[in-house]
């Protein structure tokens, strides 16, 4: 799971400044009735543009490089495939607008919600394993963006596609039909004190941006009947999964039972990946299951290119992270170039190409 609990509203919630070039794709800021939630979803689309709209770069900040796009302008014509986003644990959606913008370029409406409890600034560690949360917020995009007249005239609904980063990745494996064990979790983070474990025996939360302590999660208290139930939505055709949490808690048969697509992706090599992420087993699982790595990344490569003098600030925050480290000789920008490769080419292969 992306461990960046610590980056502060203070720090990245400067989402759209003026670029110094106009961008490619058009992006709106919208909120989303979610009734399970009690409260609207911020959510932010990108899409195929037309000519118009405001110049800006999204999820710019003081640490991270934003990317550019047309604030507002004009949906183009046509008919392009869904694809539902979700961020990783402490993230932000406007993390992903390097991809984002990739994808719309490519041909798709692109939604991702920030989710409430597990966003940066909003993030608690008993927040954190109630994945069934999160797919309750990617179905309910689902819903808005197929029903919501501006969008329904451009959005293809026959072909939905989820994209998700560590725990994002988990909440892509369960909307897509896996099933996970809290037995199986439980026992996992009883002999595991890294990753999703030490957030959840760390005693340390961050609520309105500020870091609160709270009791130590255990996690055989979480409710069994939600984690352990089916977060299907049939409306899902393909899923890509980059380092998926949980990835020693799900259900064989579950996996086996998936009927779409399902492309996973981990960031380094087979001596590099993390036991909390590794998918090799699991894509070997899905009966339409690929999986790839990226040589010479890490987790946190999945995170935008930092800014000269980023990592000193999240220094001075007190990030003990190496948010802007990669694993070797590559560079950020070439992994991502990589990255939106695969993904791009695992959803034109998967929904078919919409271009």
């Amino acid at each position: 799971m992306t461990l960046s609990h610590l980056l502060s509203a203070a720090v990245l919630t400067a989402a759209f400044i003026a670029p110094s070039q106009a961008a490619e794709v058009g992006v709106r800021e919208i909120k989303v009735a979610a009734p399970e939630r009690g409260r609207d979803l911020a959510v932010t689309v990108w899409y195929p543009a037309a000519a118009g709209g405001e110049a800006a770069l999204v999820g710019d900040n003081k640490v991270f490089k934003g990317a550019p796009a047309s604030k507002n302008a004009p949906l183009h014509e046509g008919r392009f495939p869904l694809i539902v986003l979700s961020h990783g644990s402490g993230g932000r959606v406007q993390g992903m607008a390097w991809l984002a913008t990739e994808l719309a370029k490519a041909g798709f409406v692109v939604a991702g919600p920030n989710h409430p409890g597990t966003t940066s600034g909003d993030s608690t560690p008993a927040d954190t394993p109630k994945l069934w949360e999160r797919t309750q917020d990617l179905s309910a995009v689902i819903d808005d963006v197929t029903a919501d007249p501006l969008w329904s005239g451009v959005v293809d609904g026959s072909k939905i596609g989820v994209v998700g980063f560590s725990l994002g990745g988990s909440a892509a494996m369960e909307i897509a039909g896996a099933r996970a064990s809290l037995d199986a979790y439980a026992r996992y983070c009883d002999t595991y004190a890294k990753w999703d474990c030490a957030w959840y025996a760390g005693g340390q939360a961050y609520v309105n941006d500020q870091p609160v302590r709270v009791d130590k999660v255990d996690l055989r208290t979480i409710d069994k009947a939600r984690f352990e139930r089916s977060n299907l939505d049939r409306r899902i055709k393909s899923a890509v999964l980059i380092d998926p949490g949980l990835a020693q808690a799900y259900e064989a048969q579950s996996l086996k039972e998936i009927a779409v697509p399902m492309s996973f992706i981990n960031l380094g090599g087979a001596d590099t990946i993390p036991e909390a992420v590794i998918a090799d087993k699991l894509a070997a699982l899905a009966p339409q299951g690929t999986y790839a790595t990226v040589a010479g990344a890490v987790h946190f490569s999945f995170l935008p290119e930092c800014k000269p003098g980023g990592a000193e600030l999240l220094k001075s925050f007190g990030e003990v992270d190496p948010i802007c480290e990669d694993g070797g000789t590559r560079s950020r920008a070439d992994l991502h170039s990589e990255l939106i490769s695969l993904i791009r080419e695992d959803l034109q292969r998967t929904l078919k190409d919409p271009m």
